[in-house]
């Protein structure tokens, strides 16, 4: 079984291959069961394992495992730890042993960048990041692959953090500036990328432009939200999969306060991705996507990897 480490693993992972891996493995045939959730105590910590696998006509079997405890960041360390394992699908044999943090922070940039391909202006370049994590620190590259990204903002509940990042992604090249002011910020933007562990709504419906496209793929369990229920009302809503409508508290709320109803999802990213449903319709519309991640991004990823080391 070959060990992909951390270098290894993102190197096979640019968004200009990973973004199209994706969309023709959600236009694509594969199968991915519901994902296990357990939640973790171990005294006055708390967390959550899941457990996500897939498999494909490619003849991959993939397995994540992904461990998420929000209250790292007191003690200095990320959130998120994941490790992947590859099978070959016919023989159930092992292939590879992959560094899952950046399977899931790649493959969760990439189809926030998907989604952005169908749903934001074809025109737009102001990008607002919330938060500073690892998916966070990707999302100007992933974004730039389907939009010509030229400002770039950042916000986070710690400045310092969003200072740090902001310094960081101008040494790489990037027009880019922390914001404190987040109202004017999300006011201001084209695109509102959301990459937070957060549990209170941290956007608001009034705040975002006519024509804004609002991205939400930081929170993946009831008890999470990032966007308000008014985030919602008036806008065209689009998931990653349909798994989101029972994962989302962001949908979840908004289903409870009748700023959207489960049928008035306009579609998932299989169906845009198969052109079966379209994506923005107008410049003028408001559109909104949730991702709660799927282990079918994992896979796609992982086989990635797998391919561009053969």
């Amino acid at each position: 079984m070959k060990h992909f480490d951390e270098h290894r693993t993102r190197s096979a992972l640019h968004f200009t291959r990973l973004v199209p891996a994706l969309r023709d493995a959600f236009a694509g045939a594969a199968s991915v069961p519901p994902r296990h959730v357990h939640a973790i105590e171990a005294g006055a910590d708390r967390g959550t394992v899941l457990i996500m696998p897939a498999w494909s006509d490619a003849g991959f079997l993939g397995i994540k495992t992904i461990n998420i405890f929000p209250g790292n960041s007191a003690h200095g360390l990320p959130g998120l730890h994941a490790t992947y394992v590859l099978y070959d699908a016919h023989t159930g044999v092992p292939l590879a042993l992959m560094d899952g943090n950046e399977i899931t922070a790649h493959r969760t940039a990439a189809a926030s960048a998907l989604g952005a391909s169908f749903l934001a202006r074809s025109d737009a370049r102001r990008l607002l990041v919330l938060g500073t994590g690892r998916v966070a620190r990707l999302l100007p590259a992933a974004h730039a692959t389907v939009r010509e990204i030229d400002e770039v903002q950042v916000w986070n509940h710690r400045p310092e953090g969003a200072e740090a990042l902001a310094a960081q992604w101008r040494s790489e090249g990037w027009n880019a500036q922390a914001v404190s002011d987040l109202e004017a910020a999300v006011r201001n933007a084209e695109i509102v990328s959301c990459a937070t562990l957060a549990t209170s709504p941290l956007v608001r419906g009034e705040w975002l432009a006519p024509g804004s496209h609002l991205d939400l793929i930081g929170s993946f369990a009831p008890q999470m939200r990032e966007a308000d229920p008014a985030c919602f009302a008036g806008a065209r809503t689009f998931v990653d999969t349909d798994e989101a409508l029972s994962k989302a508290g962001d949908l979840l709320d908004a289903i409870a306060a009748g700023t959207l109803s489960r049928h008035g999802v306009q579609a998932t990213l299989a169906e845009l991705c198969r052109g079966t449903r379209g994506g923005r319709a107008d410049d003028s519309e408001r559109t909104v996507f949730k991702a709660v991640g799927s282990a079918l991004e994992d896979l796609a990823a992982a086989t990635l990897v797998w391919q561009q080391a053969s």
